[in-house]
């Protein structure tokens, strides 16, 4: 294969913590097991305790930076608030070339804004009096096209914090519009496992999204260790 027809990838990590923090094992490590796969890949920590839309357009910046960096292919990967900013990437209605995302591995994300479901992170990212339609723009199902990039999606069943609803509401509007989607949703496990090392079943998340991944790019499979 010539070098030209090679593809550039790269994976831009968001770690959660309820927009108020970003979380450590959601980061770095992360990136080392997407780096154990054969991407470039890197963290950003968006911008914390400030409303939309200031963290999405900080890392719509940041992509652009990426592809005028040469990367073809931008994908993104996170969890929890990290998940839901990710999704809003992923589906944002404004993004051109230079801002768009190829696919999007979401971790027990965040993804309605319309639901009672952990509300720091709706109070932080849209205020107390966030209007209905405010609420319904950035809930990711809301945001869904046919033309919206493939999603790759895990949560477990007891998650406390951000029940798997979130997930069933993004995977069936993925689903409604034909748009490739994976789901994998364990019976056992809490919020913010990350790489999952060591919490049984879940822990196979990894395995299934390297799988995946190569399957977007058009890449051999490498599952590490």
């Amino acid at each position: 294969m010539k070098e030209d027809d090679e593809m550039s990838v790269h994976v831009i990590v968001l770690p959660g913590g309820g927009y108020v923090q970003h979380a450590a094992h959601e980061a770095e490590p992360v990136v080392g097991w997407l780096r154990g796969l054969g991407l470039e890949a890197s963290v950003f920590r968006y911008p914390l305790n400030v409303r939309h839309p200031a963290p999405l357009e900080a890392l719509q910046t940041e992509i652009r930076r990426l592809r005028d960096k040469g990367a073809d292919t931008i994908g993104v990967v996170g969890f929890s608030a990290g998940g839901h900013l990710a999704g809003l990437a992923a589906l944002a209605p404004n993004a051109d070339e230079r801002t768009s995302v190829q696919f999007a591995v979401l971790g027990y994300a965040i993804t309605s804004m319309e639901t009672e479901t952990y509300r720091p992170s709706q109070l932080v990212l849209l205020g107390e009096d966030a209007s209905p339609e405010l609420r319904r723009s950035t809930s990711l199902d809301a945001l869904v096209t046919p033309a919206a990039p493939p999603f790759f999606m895990w949560h477990t069943a007891e998650d406390p914090y951000v029940p798997p609803e979130h997930t069933y509401r993004l995977a069936a509007a993925l689903a409604a519009d034909n748009v490739p989607h994976a789901v994998h949703v364990y019976p056992h496990g809490p919020h913010s496992l990350g790489l999952a090392q060591g919490a049984g079943e879940a822990s196979t998340w990894t395995h299934f999204a390297a799988s995946w991944i190569a399957e977007q790019i058009g890449a051999p499979t490498h599952h590490g260790a």
